[in-house]
């Protein structure tokens, strides 16, 4: 099998410059989805593909695919990527660094076709995935849901933030609404910080994400009573919010009965009409349950059903849910995560495998080809934060492993 060889120099400042577009003074990026930050991002991603000879395209979802056409317009693509979309005053590894090493993996390849030590069966994309994080807009992963068609595109068009503005208008405002039409991959491997403590608890650099847990995303809102917080007597408040605080504790409770297989959390919480003086008379709520087992997904829908009734009950307002969403848990390709496997032991380093918990675009892309994540150590375990981070070495270590599951994939796949 050919090698090429990754530029470490080169992820490194590619990892700087990203970091850059849109950075906080905290050393985070600032750049939720479609904003005047993500643009930042988006172009210069598109002058790096520019640069390396890739052709850029972009869907009607705002997706970025850069291409090396070099196996000629009837080879299958094989795809790498991830996303450049931040949380609001996030990190600047989660996400980007899988877009960066595929553009140092890009760049590393296209050096070996060059000099004939590679001859590319496969063509190569690089992906930056519209709305991966789902802070701005939800659902989360929209680009690649659209992508493989789980969902509609004119659905995606009119998901609106919480200031009203929609997907379509906020890709035409910042000039990401495509015409293109993107190449289909045989296979998708995608780089991440893992977001998680495991690796460096055994001290371990890399391993593949082998399953990932399911998602249970439920907006509710409990409706009670505006009234004053001065005199209104005590027994006669519909306090909103008071019913929210009962099924937020309760969600907690949950977790104890499900020994590990269950997480939950409310993440936003908005209220109206929000004054210091004035009782709650509406909170609406974003939950997650997440768990690796479906049955104990089912199980833990039922239950927040029975406590939001119940809350609702105790603080004598109404509860009901306004949208669900359900993710359901899998596993990645198991030929992939052997690959990697491979590709790990030539790199000489030991790891394991890994469960995410947090979606990736890879578990939609493992609707239409075979996929796989391979993570990276993350210092502390902390993600979706300003202060997450990896070491340079294990970032290279990462790429390194990309390389060489791109390499035998280019070289070796067959129309």
């Amino acid at each position: 099998m050919t090698t090429a060889t990754i530029d470490e120099a080169l992820l490194a400042l590619l990892m700087e410059e990203q970091a850059s577009a849109a950075g906080t003074p905290d050393g985070g990026v600032d750049r939720p989805a479609l904003t005047e930050g993500d643009r930042i991002a988006r172009d210069w991603l598109r002058a790096k593909f520019d640069e390396m000879g890739m052709r850029t395209l972009v869907d009607p979802i705002g997706n970025m695919f850069g291409c090396l056409d070099w196996a000629g317009a009837d080879a299958p693509w094989i795809m790498t990527g991830s996303h450049l979309d931040s949380q609001p005053k996030g990190g600047r590894f989660d996400g980007a660094y899988g877009v960066v090493a595929g553009l140092a993996g890009a760049a590393a390849l296209r050096e070996a076709v060059r000099t004939g030590s590679l001859v590319p069966r496969a063509n190569l994309a690089v992906c930056n995935w519209t709305n991966e994080e789902g802070a701005r807009f939800q659902p989360s992963l929209i680009g690649s849901s659209v992508y493989v068609g789980s969902m509609a595109l004119a659905e995606a068009m009119t998901v609106r933030d919480g200031e009203g503005i929609s997907v379509g208008a906020a890709l035409d405002a910042i000039g990401y609404r495509g015409r293109d039409v993107p190449p289909r991959p045989a296979a998708y491997v995608e780089m991440h910080v893992e977001c998680a403590p495991e690796l460096e608890q055994e001290d371990l650099q890399a391993g593949p994400f082998t399953r990932y847990w399911g998602a249970t995303k439920i907006r509710a809102r409990f409706t009670g009573l505006q009234a004053h917080t001065g005199p209104t007597p005590m027994e006669r408040r519909r306090d909103a919010l008071l019913g929210a605080s009962y099924l937020i504790a309760d969600l907690r409770e949950m977790c104890g009965a499900a020994a590990d297989t269950l997480y939950t959390s409310v993440g936003r919480i908005e209220t109206h009409p929000n004054s210091p003086n004035s009782i709650v008379s509406e909170a609406t709520l974003w939950i997650e349950l997440r768990s690796p087992v479906q049955n104990v997904l089912a199980w833990a829908e039922e239950e927040f059903l029975r406590a939001l009734a119940l809350s609702a009950t105790r603080a004598d307002v109404a509860g009901h849910v306004l949208h669900t969403e359900r993710r359901k848990a899998g596993v990645f390709d198991a030929g992939l995560c052997q690959r990697v496997e491979e590709a790990m032991a030539a790199e000489g380093i030991i790891g394991k495998h890994l469960s995410t918990i947090a979606a990736h675009d890879a578990i939609r892309l493992a609707e239409i080809c075979p996929s796989i994540v391979v993570a990276v150590r993350s210092i502390g375990g902390i993600c979706h934060n300003a202060v997450e981070y990896s070491r340079p070495e294990d970032l290279a270590a990462g790429a390194r492993v990309l390389v060489r599951v791109l390499s035998d994939m280019i070289e070796r796949t067959e129309a």
